[in-house]
């Protein structure tokens, strides 16, 4: 495999272990020791404690970009777009996402945690700028 599908796998599996270590563990305790029921944990309505739904928005924050990224590798495989600059911009990608999810988890919704999520979030989005910027060089004009 190449480094941009690991890079997604990552991606991904942050994704799900973000809501397996957090969203899940709330709930899960919640539920098995009786102190709610199931029915709950409405979507249209997020209650908790501060980190828990800090916790719900990081893990949508993973799930609103994950398919932007793999949208991205895909076309990094079509269009034959390869090399170590794309390795370490898919690299940086996935380090700056387990960053930013990290602090929206672990830090108090402060003016510095938001300014440090927002720069890690910029990170992400200048390497999705970066690699389309690489398709597009590699593969314009189209066949």
């Amino acid at each position: 495999m190449t480094v941009p599908l690991w890079s997604l796998l990552a991606f991904a599996t942050r994704t799900i272990l973000l809501l397996l270590g957090t969203v899940g563990v709330y709930r899960w305790a919640r539920i098995l020791t009786g102190r709610v029921p199931i029915r709950e944990f409405r979507a249209d309505r997020v209650e908790g404690d501060d980190w828990y739904k800090r916790a719900m928005r990081a893990h949508a924050n993973c799930i609103e970009n994950l398919p932007v990224f793999a949208v991205i590798v895909l076309a990094l495989g079509a269009s034959g777009t390869a090399g170590p600059g794309i390795d370490r911009i898919c690299m940086g990608i996935v380090a700056a996402r387990v960053v930013q999810s990290a602090i929206h988890v672990g830090m108090a919704p402060t003016n510095t945690a938001a300014s440090l999520r927002f720069a890690f979030f910029f990170v992400q989005l200048a390497g999705f700028l970066a690699l389309i910027a690489l398709i597009v060089a590699q593969a314009w004009p189209p066949q």
